[in-house]
């Protein structure tokens, strides 16, 4: 396949990335202004993880996803989601359409630009994160082809812990859902 004709898809597929990329932060916006999220070794660490380091926690979720899609696991990146987790089923039905093509996303990075912690417990974490996809590179179609430069987005990203691993329960935009408020909220009868 001709990578021209992948640049629109891999354009696509980048943002859909970037709406499933999730960021873990501790609890106040001290993480602010860090350029990228720390990267942490993927060896299931997340479970050993306490709930007063949420960065690394986020390291080892973004390590073990980044793994899954460089190998193209709908099995792995499902078990990274909480069961009928909407997020998790978005992200899942992106990586078979990308495997449907024959593609793969390896080295799949993401930039940590600022987050707060919203709710925080030690099952539960409530995240209002600020992050960009900065790296990775479609292979398969011929070519590798690196995944164009991404905008930075804002979201609420909800975790919860099972049985000893931190588990994405819900991924949402935070401008997108503003933007709906504010269409909504607004009166034409005044």
């Amino acid at each position: 396949m001709d990578p021209r004709r992948l640049l629109p898809v891999l354009t696509a597929a980048a943002c859909a990335l970037v709406v499933a990329t999730l960021v873990v932060g501790h609890g106040r916006p001290d993480e602010v202004g860090r350029a990228a999220a720390p990267r942490a070794q993927v060896s299931g660490a997340a479970s050993a993880v306490s709930p007063s380091e949420p960065a690394a926690v986020l390291a080892e979720w973004d390590e073990r996803r980044s793994a899954a899609w460089a190998k193209g696991d709908a099995t792995a990146l499902t078990a990274l989601y909480v069961p009928r987790s909407r997020s998790g089923a978005a992200d899942v039905r992106l990586l078979r359409a990308w495997a449907a093509r024959g593609l793969r996303v390896e080295g799949l990075t993401t930039q940590l630009l600022g987050l707060r912690v919203v709710e925080r417990s030690s099952r539960r974490l409530v995240l209002r994160v600020t992050d960009r996809v900065a790296g990775g590179v479609a292979v398969g179609g011929g070519a590798p082809v690196a995944l164009p430069a991404d905008r930075a987005s804002t979201r609420r990203v909800v975790l919860v812990r099972q049985r000893g691993d931190w588990l994405v329960e819900e991924v949402r935009d935070q401008e997108r859902a503003a933007a709906r408020t504010s269409r909504t909220s607004s009166s034409s009868k005044s």
